[in-house]
């Protein structure tokens, strides 16, 4: 007999009812956390614009929560914070109150406020500070210890001595540098001070700062003064010198190194620095090379008819120009500033001189055998027709007038005085005095520099009135100096010239020394040789 088993009833392997019933569960479940999503969804969004612009949930300043409050009330908040701080500062036997603005500390209110609401305030930030709980914010506060340091400095009782920095100084008589000690006082570190304000000041609380008054010393010791006089004794030690032009050397002595410097603080006013006259020595240097520069001095010859050189008034003379003035002032600048020594040289540069070339006068001889034919001359052109002396007539012009400088050759050797338009000779020779054995006349070119139509002349500054070498003369006309006390005048006491008698200056006839005074001026060159 064949048995026949119901699969279904055994457990076979599915059964339709059962897969329908868990998809539909699934789906059920699906739907729900879908409406959750939509309502929480819709929950946040309104939540976050609730807080738009407002600090989100969570925050906190200074301890206080700040959530959904605007920029302008945590600012509030933090800046009357700020003012009720009070900050109790004990020195020594004193206490002082103060505000954090007194000791430098700076609240700035508006930038805590926007970092209390500048958090990110987009939909996952919303949710995240939800359930991310406190979000804290610290003040923003700065501190300027230079403030700080002056409010520190400024708690020193007035009983109390101030550190007195060291100090290097000059003796004028002796010569020598000295230093000067500096003596300890009683003060203040400000830095513990500084410390405890950028330490405590965040947090917006009173506090209390002790600010030890201790024994200070200067700033600048005296060992820095005694380190910088030992610097100078290098200085002053190192040779120094200019070579100059004409093989001269210029020494910069010790005493003249010691009137260009000078001891002061530096910037910091915490050391000692040399301190060169730069102004002084540039002109020094310059007065070197002036005295070393030699100007061009062009020379006069006296030519005859022919062109030739007859006489050399005055030798020509090449100048020298300095042309490193500035950069040897460089040199010893930075010598000065350090303790190397210096062996600078002038560079030069020859400067050209000319030769003037003028007429030479000519002797009595010669004006006498010119008006000789002169004579003759006249005697051919009275043989002459009436018509041809017509003609000459005609032809005949004025001769140009000379042109050029005006100038005076006194000739010490023929004892005359001309003068000169360029190369011309418009006046002269005449005979003049000049300077006797012991007073002899100077020698040069020179310029006429001050003139008198009338002048008392004497020597009472140099010798008394019973000394035979004594000398007054009143009123003495036209006179003209052209170096030191040399000058041209008229001598109405003389009825004879041509010799040396005089102090020194060139006596001239009283007609002739007025007609050089009407025709020359100040500036007019003068040209005395033998």
């Amino acid at each position: 007999m064949t048995n026949v088993t119901d699969t279904a009833a055994l457990g076979g392997p599915s059964r339709p009812t059962d897969r329908r019933g868990r998809r539909r569960v699934a789906l059920l479940l699906v739907a729900i956390i879908a409406v959750i999503a939509v309502v929480l969804t819709g929950g946040a969004l309104a939540y976050a614009k609730q807080f738009d612009g407002r600090a989100l949930p969570g925050t906190t300043v200074l301890g206080q929560d700040v959530a959904g409050k605007t920029p302008e009330e945590i600012s509030a908040l933090v800046a009357e914070r700020a003012e009720s701080v009070t900050v109790e500062v004990t020195a020594g036997d004193q206490q002082v109150e103060a505000t954090l603005a007194e000791l430098g500390a700076d609240v700035d209110a508006d930038a805590t406020a926007h970092a209390a609401v500048d958090r990110d305030d987009s939909f996952p930030s919303v949710i995240a500070s939800t359930w991310s709980g406190e979000h804290a914010v610290a003040p923003v506060v700065s501190v300027d210890e230079a403030r700080t340091a002056e409010f520190a400095e400024g708690l020193i009782p007035e009983d109390r001595t101030s550190p007195v920095d060291a100090k290097v100084t000059f003796d004028e008589d002796e010569q020598v540098w000295n230093a000067v000690p500096g003596t300890n006082g009683q003060g203040v570190d400000p830095q513990t001070l500084v410390d405890a304000v950028t330490k405590s000041a965040p947090a917006l609380e009173d506090f209390s700062v002790e600010q030890p008054v201790e024994e200070i010393a200067p700033s600048i010791t005296t060992e820095d003064a005694e380190e910088v006089v030992g610097t100078i004794a290098d200085l002053l030690e190192q040779p120094m010198s200019i070579s100059g032009a004409d093989g001269e050397t210029h020494e910069v002595s010790a005493e003249r190194r010691n009137s260009w410097i000078s001891v002061v603080p530096d910037e910091s006013e915490r050391t000692l620095t040399i301190a060169v006259d730069e102004d002084s020595v540039r002109e020094w240097v310059a007065a070197r090379a002036d005295s070393d520069a030699v100007d061009p001095e062009d020379g006069i010859e006296q030519i005859d008819e022919d062109g030739e050189v007859v006489k050399v008034l005055t030798e020509k003379k090449d100048g020298l120009e300095i042309t490193n003035t500035d950069a040897v002032a460089d040199e010893l600048i930075t010598a000065l500033k350090g303790t190397t020594p210096l062996e600078a040289a002038f560079e030069t540069r020859k400067l050209e001189s000319e030769v003037e070339q003028v007429d030479a006068p000519k002797s009595e001889d010669d004006e006498e055998s010119d008006e000789d034919s002169t004579n003759e001359d006249a005697k051919d052109e009275d043989e002459k027709s009436d018509d041809d002396a017509k003609s000459e007539d005609e032809e005949d012009e004025a001769p140009a007038a000379p042109t050029g400088e005006k100038w005076i050759d006194v000739d010490l050797s023929n004892k005359t005085v001309t003068a000169y338009v360029g190369d011309t000779p418009v006046w002269g020779p005449r005979s003049m005095v000049d300077g006797k054995e012991g007073n002899e006349t100077v020698t040069g070119t020179f310029e006429i520099y001050l003139r008198y139509d009338r002048q008392d002349m004497t020597n009472a500054g140099y010798y008394d009135e019973d000394d035979p070498r004594y000398y007054y003369t009143p009123d003495v006309p036209w006179v003209q100096y052209f170096h030191n006390g040399y000058g041209f005048h008229g001598a109405p006491w003389r009825s004879s010239f041509g010799y040396s008698g005089s102090h020194g200056c060139i006596n001239m006839p009283v007609s002739d020394a007025k007609w050089l005074y009407d025709w020359a001026s100040i500036g007019t060159k003068t040209v005395v040789h033998h």
